[in-house]
């Protein structure tokens, strides 16, 4: 009878390099205002910016957040305002 054989890591992630609490994120502003989230600690940090694509029968509409860390395992993802845009109409000069 063969030793069994030691089975190769599926991740390149340090399960010791993760924080070791969960973390609470708010959402502020747009279609998730409002929204709590926990974020497992085994995911690690939270992402610096989260993008939500809402899909119906109009338009798609596309919201970018943005991570502002909070002291401890938390943070606030607030609605990234939209760059203005170019209108050539009304950056004609008469």
């Amino acid at each position: 009878m063969t030793a069994p054989r030691e089975e190769p890591e599926l991740t390149d992630v340090d399960p010791t390099a993760a924080p070791s609490e969960d973390a609470v994120l708010l959402f502020v502003g747009g279609p998730l205002d409002g929204r709590v989230e926990i974020r497992a600690a085994r995911h690690g940090d939270p992402l610096p910016t989260v993008t939500h694509v809402h899909l119906h029968d109009g338009p798609k509409v596309v919201s970018r957040y943005d991570l502002q860390p909070l002291p401890g395992q938390a943070g606030v993802y607030h609605l990234r305002q939209r760059a203005p845009q170019d209108r050539r109409d009304s950056a004609r000069a008469d």
